[in-house]
């Protein structure tokens, strides 16, 4: 393998493709909670999974959505009896393929230029993780919910006439989640951002209506796609 600009995912699907069953998930489903032995990696095919926590006081927090054509694999790599630190949930429902660890492994280390996509995967969602906590650092909760907004955009935004439509259905309280903060906190500034045409909401979806007041307010680096979004 020579070309080190393949992704990692399209690695996968064109590796295991031939020796894995398409495995269908409904919404709701539990693929796997906090502190489970790690037996699997997840190539989705079509569908979106979200990636959390729960407090100790039963809070859930929501650190990434996943989507179609996406890996979930979230654990220390190589190590002899790795388990999660979150907790993986359909939000709709998905089609994968569920890799043996040790299979993954094996592949991964038979071919030195694998091992370099695979930094390479890492490094990135290193630094998506790095700006997220940034931004709410920074920005605090308005800022938090701003840049999640932008992020939404990046995965899951649809241009049309009346601005960026956010194509993912999100409840006030999932959005809340996502943010770390509460619903009813989050309900006052999507209020202030109705109020002042900057978004609008319809049937669970949010239309984003002036994207670049949401970068001004947050001093938007334009960072490229593949840095800002929520996978």
């Amino acid at each position: 393998m020579n070309d080190f600009s393949i992704s990692l995912y399209s690695l996968l699907i064109q590796y295991f493709i031939d020796k894995e069953t398409v495995q269908k998930v409904k919404s709701g489903t539990l693929l796997f909670q906090e502190k489970d032995k790690v037996d699997y990696i997840y190539l989705l095919l079509s569908g979106s999974i979200s990636l959390g926590r729960v407090h100790v006081k039963g809070k859930e927090f929501i650190l990434k959505i996943i989507n179609e054509e996406e890996i979930l694999m979230e654990y220390q790599l190589f190590s002899p009896a790795p388990k999660y630190h979150f907790y993986a949930k359909a939000m709709s429902d998905c089609e994968l393929f569920m890799i043996k660890r040790e299979q993954f492994e094996a592949f991964i280390l038979q071919e030195k230029a694998r091992l370099s996509i695979l930094t390479a995967w890492l490094s990135t969602r290193y630094l998506k993780a790095q700006m997220r906590c940034q931004d709410l650092i920074i920005n605090g909760k308005k800022g938090g919910l701003y840049s999640i907004l932008i992020r939404l955009c990046n995965s899951y935004g649809v241009r049309t006439n009346e601005g960026i439509l956010i194509d993912m259905p999100l409840t006030h309280q999932e959005l809340a989640n996502l943010t770390y903060g509460t619903r009813e906190v989050i309900q006052r500034m999507l209020k202030e951002l109705r109020e002042n045409e900057v978004i609008s909401y319809d049937r669970n979806k949010f239309t984003i209506k002036n994207l670049g007041y949401l970068r001004k307010e947050v001093d938007c680096q334009n960072c490229p796609y593949e840095i800002c979004g929520l996978n």
